[in-house]
Formats: C-alpha cells, structure tokens, sequence
C-alpha cells in the first residue's frame, strides 16, 4: 500500500470519524496485482470538483485501492440489519471501505467509497471482493437512475483488479468507486439500538440531523422531526421507483439509506411486461420484495427505524409510541400523493379529479392482463396523447396480447383528457419528460456484463451513453427500447456478494 504517491486528489473534509470509534473500524483496502481503469465518470468529477484529466492519470492504481489518497478516512461502517424480516445484529462494510467525505461544487457533503477493495473486520468470512458483473450492473444501473432524476448513489469509477473471486465459479474481479450522499442506513441506527447503546443512537441520529436534515434540529422534538423526515423522502423514493418499473430486489433494512437515495443495486431490475408480482431476485423466493409490495416494505422498514428511535422521542415510553406511529401511518398517504401525483403526469393529466385514481390503475390492470411492456405503453402514450384523431393508439394497442383491453380503457382516457384545456402538442411534450424512452433493459445490462467479462467495453460504454439522456429518441440507440424477444428475456438477477 502506497500512502500519498501522488498529489491528494480530493480535499476531504471527513465528518463521520469524529463520532465514537465504535461507529466503525479503521481498514485499508487490500492492493491487488494489476489494476486496470473500466470507466472513470467525467460529469461526476465536474460535480465533485475533481480534476479529470488529473484523476485519470492515476485512476487505475487510486480507485483500485492500490494507492490511499491523502486526508483518506479509510473505514468500513459498522451496522445491522433486518434481512428478509430476519434481525442480523451485525453486518457492516463487508468488502466496501470509506475514503472520506467532500464538499462537492454545491456545498453538498458527499461520501467517497471503494466497493470491493478487499476484507475488513466486519466481512464475515467473506473475500471483500467484487466481481466484474456486479460492478458493471451497479455503475449502469445508478448512472441511469441518475439520469431518470430518481435519488441515488452515483458511480465515480471501475477498476478491474487483474485478480479472479471465487463464488460459484472463478470471475474476473473489479472494484467500484461509489459516491453518496452518506452511507447511513435504518440498519445502522438497529445496530445501536440493538446494544442498548442509547447514548450511540442519539449520537447517530445528531449527525444525521446535521447532515441530511437541519431543519430537524430546529424543531422542539428533532428526533421525531428526523422519523418524520425520513419516512417523507422513503415514500417519495418508492413512489419515483414504481412510476418507472424499478424493482430493487433486496430492501433489507441495511440497504435503505437514510438519506433518502437509492443504495445497494444487487439483484435490481426494470420490470418489461407488467406485473405487480414480478420478482427477479433469486434470493427472493417468496416474492417479499415483489414490484407491488416495496411501498409496505419501505413503511416496514421505517417502523424498524422508528423502535431504534423511541427512547429519544419522549421520556413517557407510551407518548413515544404513539408518536412513532403516528409517524409510520402516514407514509402510505405519503407514498399514494407522491405516486398518483406522478402517475397523472405520465398520462397526461394536470389538474386532479377523484376518478383519476381509478382511471390510472385501470390502465395497470389492462397493461398486467394483456402482458403490456410498461415502458413502451407509457412512451407511446404520449403520441396517442398528441393525435385526438386516434391513429397513434395502433402503436399502443400492439403491445397488448389482447388489443381491446387498451380499447376500452382509451375510451375513457381521452374523455378525461377533454376536460382539460391543454393543447395536444403540450400535452405529449410534457408526457415525454416524465415517460423514459429507454431504461436500463435487463437483457442489455447483461450482454453489456457478458462482453465486459471477455474484455470489450464497447456494448457497456455504448449502453452507458445511451442511458445518459434517457428521455430522448436517438435513432442510434433505438435498439435499445425495445422489449426483449422470448429468448432475451432474464428471468433472475443474482447479489453481487
């Protein structure tokens, strides 16, 4: 290990480690024998205030690992977590290590991590090592969910190790350089609470406050107004993932971050054809993290969070409780706002009426019957939206295996849509905002993996910037909105660990 080899790239202003050592271990990555840059994302080092012309002439050996940056934190965080419903009392940074913490171009507090960079005292056994599959799927992935403008983790970088990991069978290894705005979790708030170290929770939930929610420090209960804080921007969260078919796959309670971003992109998908059943996950095997059930889990996963809190909320255990719940019961109400709110802008609706709601999930339930691939139907939408004379619906009605199910349901559609005074090319002009022409397509994130691990990164850098404008209609990447054939379909996606 090399400490300090070459000019300190980042100028690190570490918040994290200034909480009580027992919040985490000092590590440092294991080097590896012949690091090799993949990707190094140029917006992002804009973003971060980093040089890339300066980055990219020791990326291979910085964001491998090989070499520790000046001013660098370098540790794995410890936490806990509730997975699949299981309490696992502690988890922690198995093969993921924190450099440090920057203030980006926008004054906002940003973690620096290296996912797969080698064992830490919380790996269990584990190598702390990253496949190159998984990490060509969780750069793509959050790049696009980025671009969606869904909140999420972003990818500053992969480095191929030129070393193999053993899982089922040898892979090529990388690591992944990912950036956040913290990596605090509900799980690492349950790891305090689970040592009745009360003293640790509230120290957590001070820095947490000081970080993603100021203005609960404000308020005459700060820890309330944080559970509170948490649970709006979770339900908005879920509500952004289901207006574009994004199923996380794995929302154990160590993989919900506080901050409000998406973090963890495992065994993560888009749905094609719609299904509020749809499960991808191999390792879901009762169908807990289904499409249709992530809004319950997310209001399950911020109760947890709401028990770790309770010894804070109020002296009187009985007031602390009805608090919380009160708390809890309001992210459906929450979710459902945030949801619907989307969901009329994505068929063309501006101001609300009470049979919206109805309106909207009989389109669902006709796109799940006649086996409708959700993406296409919403994009094509808008054309339909933009012709009052009807013959864009031929280009909606082909995607149903039984055409007159989106019929009927575009009878009613268009009714509602004369009782708004919106020009037609407006209209569809702002559909096309909303409706993503392209997403990150399972079948084409997996050849992006399969070319990546012989060594050609043309289809991932192609994917890459393809995803980059998702809600523009580039004749060069028209290959990739279309919906898988029979034979392309992925049936299941595997955790990268």
């Amino acid at each position: 290990m090399t400490y300090g080899a070459a000019p300190a790239p980042f100028a690190f202003d570490n918040s994290y480690t200034q909480l009580p050592e027992h919040f985490y271990a000092r590590t440092a990555p294991t080097p590896v024998s012949a690091p090799r840059l993949l990707a190094l994302n140029a917006e992002l080092c804009g973003e971060l205030g980093l040089s890339f012309e300066t980055l990219s002439l020791d990326a291979a050996a910085l964001f491998s690992g090989n070499v520790l940056p000046e001013g660098a934190a370098s540790v794995a965080q410890a936490y806990a977590g509730h997975q699949f419903g299981n309490f696992v009392p502690q988890l922690g940074d198995g093969r993921a290590i924190l450099l440090g913490e920057v203030l980006d171009a926008g004054g906002r507090r940003r973690d620096i991590q290296l996912k797969g960079a080698g064992p830490t005292p919380f790996s269990r056994r584990g190598d702390g090592r990253a496949a190159l599959g998984p990490v060509v799927r969780e750069y793509l992935l959050s790049e696009a969910m980025h671009a969606l403008g869904i909140p999420s983790t972003r990818s500053l970088a992969a480095v191929a190790t030129g070393e193999r990991v053993y899982r089922e069978e040898a892979l090529p290894g990388a690591v992944l350089t990912r950036v956040a705005a913290s990596h605090i979790r509900v799980g690492t708030f349950e790891y305090f609470a689970a040592q009745e170290d009360r003293a640790g929770v509230e120290a957590l939930a001070r820095h947490v406050m000081a970080r993603h929610y100021p203005e609960a420090l404000l308020s005459e209960r700060p820890c309330l107004a944080l559970l509170e804080g948490v649970c709006v921007r979770q339900a908005a969260l879920v509500a952004r993932w289901m207006q574009v078919g994004f199923i996380h796959g794995v929302m154990n309670t160590d993989n919900m971050a506080v901050s409000g971003e998406t973090i963890d992109y495992g065994p993560c998908a888009f749905l094609d054809a719609y299904d509020p059943e749809k499960v991808f996950s191999a390792i879901d095997r009762g169908g807990r993290y289904a499409f249709g059930n992530q809004s319950r889990v997310a209001q399950w996963n911020l109760a947890r969070l709401a028990e770790t809190l309770l010894p804070l909320l109020d002296a009187d255990q009985a007031k602390a409780v009805e608090s919380a719940t009160a708390a809890i019961h309001r992210v459906p109400e929450v979710f459902q706002k945030e949801w619907l709110s989307g969901m009329r802008r994505k068929i063309g609706l501006e101001a609300g009426e009470p049979e919206d709601l109805a309106l909207i999930e009989g389109l669902l339930e006709a796109m799940r019957q006649g086996e409708a691939d959700f993406t296409l139907t919403f994009r094509r939408l808008c054309s339909a939206a933009q012709d009052s004379a009807g013959a864009a619906d031929a280009a909606v009605r082909e995607l149903f295996s039984a055409p007159g199910l989106y019929d009927s349901w575009a009878a009613l559609w268009r009714s509602r849509l004369a009782r708004e005074d919106v020009a037609p090319e407006l209209r569809a002009e702002r559909m096309r905002l909303v409706n993503p022409a392209l997403i990150p397509r399972n079948h084409r994130v997996e050849e992006a993996i399969a070319a990546a691990r012989e060594g050609d990164l043309v289809p991932f850098e192609r994917l890459h910037r393809a995803l980059s404008r998702p809600f523009v209609e580039a004749p060069e990447f028209a290959e990739y909105a279309l919906a898988p054939r029979p034979e392309e379909r992925v049936l299941r996606t595997f955790c990268g660990t």
